[in-house]
């Protein structure tokens, strides 16, 4: 079955709004300083890529791509660089001309952003790409049901999943909770959470009560700091 792409409507500056769920991909404010306020700096990062030989990043809602461009943007400044591979979920994957758009709001992201347009042909399931030297890991579908696939590489057997180390940092990206509570739901966040390195941390632009109870039972310990531009909160945490 092919993938089905958004339905989105071009706001002032090209940024990208999806009708059905009536949220922008990015803010208006300025999607770069966005994510490295809110993903990057959330996580500590690029810190905590510092004498690592591998790095695990896993999100919720690749849109556009931007938060994964940002992480490969802050990889560049520090050597020697991790292994980074990059998992994230995505139920409606932009077309390469949707991508294209999007994309060209930031022309800092340089080459690796034209890489992504170039190798961009998402199919339902896994997909595996490479760019500049990471690894991206993309499921296309329901997330609830794609990180059933996910096992750790510390697992005892084969088994039938795919392989991952565990998550270093998870990137909570998903739609407002309040009109996209299926990434927000419980039992996907304690899948993430089983999926977290014992020193994982998260972060998220949304202080929704509800989402942080959701992760809180998961096994993660929240707090609310200071969110970007206009909004007052965001959420950083670790496991537990």
């Amino acid at each position: 079955m092919p993938t089905k792409a958004p339905e989105l409507d071009w706001l002032e500056g090209d940024v990208p709004r999806a009708a059905g769920f009536d949220d922008t991909y990015f803010s208006r404010a300025g999607g770069l300083a966005e994510t490295r306020h809110v993903f990057l700096a959330g996580n500590r990062l690029p810190e905590r890529f510092q004498g690592r030989d591998r790095f695990t990043i896993a999100e919720f809602g690749f849109g556009t791509g931007l938060n994964f461009l940002t992480t490969l943007a802050a990889l560049r400044a520090v050597d020697p660089a991790p292994n980074l591979t990059f998992v994230s979920f995505e139920l409606f994957p932009m077309t390469r001309e949707q991508l294209k758009r999007a994309l060209g709001a930031f022309p800092e992201l340089g080459s690796p952003a034209a890489d992504l347009l170039e190798i961009w042909t998402p199919e339902p399931g896994w997909n595996r790409l490479k760019i500049a030297g990471a690894e991206l890991l993309l499921g296309v579908g329901d997330a609830r049901r794609l990180i059933g696939d996910l096992q750790l590489e510390s697992d005892d057997g084969p088994g039938e999943g795919t392989a991952i180390a565990p998550v270093d940092a998870w990137f909570l990206d998903g739609f407002s909770p309040a009109k996209n509570p299926e990434l927000w739901d419980a039992a996907l966040l304690k899948a993430a959470a089983e999926l977290t390195a014992p020193d994982g941390t998260l972060a998220t632009y949304t202080a929704a009560g509800w989402v942080r109870r959701n992760l809180q039972a998961a096994g993660f310990t929240v707090e609310k700091t200071n969110g970007f531009a206009g909004k007052r909160e965001m959420v950083v945490g670790r496991k537990a």
